[in-house]
């Protein structure tokens, strides 16, 4: 029998009537002390499925590494509980995941207690009447069962939580665009097939004791397609509105101080590298929300405030849904027509600040005896208005050109770089013929640096140099990634060395970066005097350097160096990327 697409798994058939299941939570059931094993999860994903079965769809997408289901909730009343037909009616998709940091599990509770709220308020019914609702109560399965107390000691409630990391100690909000984990890819492959339009991340954040209660970022906002970027101010504005009206004190940047553990050092605003949730799918042109509740508010308090947010993203879908799809659609088109155009793939936040009028508490920074290090203490008991600085001025760092054709990967790193393309859902083609003797850009490293110590158990590379170029030629089975496809700045993101989370600076090409071939120390000494003996010119600027240069000057193997890489034995092949740009299009 052919097995069905993964997004119409559901676990049971709902064209039955059922008696009703309860609908409520432990945590609402132990008046917010506790939240749930994920077994409650499966529960209600049931639940809600066997009680709403016109309305609700209880579907499993992935397995985590410990054989866990990882589970959505699909809601609507357009019928549309299939990509298929969302994109064919023109129905906007809002995906909300809760518990990535499963300690950080405000967003399951939140979540279901919105949703079930949404289907039984009359008055609430267009907002799934204008979308698809998909509702990933917890992310990081494995975490979230590595249950106990104090997993969060910088939070108040629950009792129990789970953990930040998964199972493989990965934490999964690093891991958007290098995608390592099962969980991830399961997750980009449920995205590459009903590609929301909203996609949104809950969170508890860590940090001082204060006021303010939520913080709510939106991209594109500062970064991605300029069209899109009007939408997302549009959108934050709207929720953080909402909230404010409900008696909350929401702030559009993430509210980490300047300075670790210094009040006084004010707050810096940026845009987050890809490898985060809302710094990823701008690079789709789509939205991604960060939202963060502040972890010294009881648990209570919290999810009350995160299903408050869950409800005013929902009601701003339905309302301008339709107009943001549209323009998220101009946007893919727009990113077609990047080849040859420069992009952005950093950027900083200036130095100038303006004074904010913060709400914190009285405070005071001491040298502490443990430690020995200045320590912040904060006194609940006095609120007090903090004037502190705010840097929210975001321009573009580095700039790439995009290449006019697009990227080659020769065939010997094309197994790897497949899985990748595939994952992300990039348009690519494997070649069937080779390519001899083409113009291509090759990056010329400068200068390799690796990580000293693994990062989500990569050795991380920053590469310093730039493009010049150069004649290659490529076998069957080398990979041609266009650059006129609707996720350009992607690509962007993955190849181009100077973007923070390509490939290369995960040290997926790392063995390219490693020395396989030496000339003994005494052959490199004989190579030496024949080149200076036949070479005056070359005497000359050996000598140059040897003054110029001290760390040169007083380093053997450098010196050394320079001869073997004026030798013929020397591996052309070193410390060369192996990605190339091309403006040609291949046949």
């Amino acid at each position: 029998m052919k097995r069905l697409p993964f997004y119409l798994t559901f676990l049971f058939s709902s064209s039955f009537c059922v008696a009703a299941e309860n609908l409520s939570t432990i945590a609402e059931q132990s008046n917010f002390q506790k939240t749930g094993r994920y077994e409650e999860v499966e529960t209600l994903c049931r639940n809600f499925q066997k009680n709403y079965p016109k309305l609700v769809r209880c579907q499993e997408f992935g397995r985590t590494p410990e054989g866990r289901p990882i589970l959505a909730l699909i809601a609507t009343r357009t019928n549309a509980f299939t990509p298929y037909l969302a994109k064919e009616k023109h129905i906007p998709v809002t995906l909300i995941q809760g518990g990535i940091h499963a300690g950080e599990i405000d967003g399951k509770d939140a979540g279901f207690i919105a949703l079930r709220e949404l289907l039984d308020n009359a008055a609430a019914n267009d907002i799934l009447d204008k979308q698809v609702f998909i509702f990933i109560p917890v992310f990081n399965v494995d975490g979230h069962e590595r249950f106990g107390r104090w997993n969060r000691p910088n939070q108040r409630g629950p009792e129990e939580m789970g953990w930040r990391t998964t199972a493989q100690n990965y934490n999964l909000n690093r891991d958007y665009v290098k995608a390592d984990t099962v969980e991830m890819q399961s997750m980009l492959r449920l995205i590459n097939h009903w590609d929301p339009l909203v996609n949104v991340d809950l969170h508890v954040t860590d940090g001082a004791k204060f006021e303010h209660d939520i913080s709510v970022q939106v991209e594109p906002l500062h970064a991605g397609d300029e069209g899109l970027k009007a939408a997302g101010k549009k959108l934050q504005e709207n929720v953080l509105a909402d909230l404010s009206k409900t008696g909350s004190l929401p702030q559009p940047f993430y509210m980490s101080f300047d300075k670790e553990d210094d009040p006084a050092s004010g707050f810096v605003d940026g845009v987050p590298a890809p490898r985060f949730s809302h710094g990823y799918f701008q690079l789709r042109n789509r939205f991604g929300i960060l939202v963060e509740t502040h972890s010294w508010k009881n648990y209570a308090t919290r999810v009350r405030i995160t299903k408050n947010t869950i409800t005013s993203i929902l009601e701003q879908v339905a309302r301008y849904g339709n107009e943001w799809e549209k323009i998220a659609s101009e946007a893919d088109l727009r990113s077609i027509k990047m080849a040859g155009k420069p992009i952005p793939v950093t950027y900083k936040t200036t130095d100038k600040s303006h004074l904010i009028d913060f709400r914190g508490y009285a405070y005071t920074r001491k040298p502490s005896e443990i430690s020995g290090a200045l320590m912040t203490r904060y006194d609940e008991s006095k609120p007090q208005i903090w004037q502190v600085k705010l840097r929210d001025e975001i321009i573009p760092d580095t700039y790439i050109t995009m290449p006019q054709a697009g990227y080659i990967v020769p065939a010997f790193y094309a197994r790897i770089v497949i899985h990748k393309l595939r994952t992300h859902g990039i348009q690519f083609q494997s070649l069937g013929n080779a390519l001899n003797n083409i113009a291509v850009e090759r990056f010329n490293a400068t200068n390799a640096i690796l990580s000293p110590q693994s990062t989500e158990s990569h050795q991380t590379l920053q590469l310093k140099g730039e493009w010049t170029g150069d004649q290659a030629s490529f076998g069957k089975g080398s990979l041609f990634i266009p650059s006129a496809q609707p996720k350009a700045a992607l690509v962007a993101a993955l190849f181009e060395p100077q973007a923070p989370d390509a490939l290369v600076r995960w040290g997926f090409f790392n063995n390219a970066f490693e020395k396989k071939e030496y000339m003994e120390a005494y052959v490199a000494e004989d190579v030496a005097r024949e080149q200076l003996a036949a070479n005056p010119e070359l005497k000359s600027i050996f000598e140059k350097k040897l003054k110029d240069d001290a760390e040169f000057a007083k380093s053997p193997q450098a010196r050394l160096e320079f001869f073997a890489r004026r030798h013929s034995s020397w591996d052309q092949q070193y410390q060369q990327y192996p990605i190339f740009r091309t403006n040609i299009f291949p046949k």
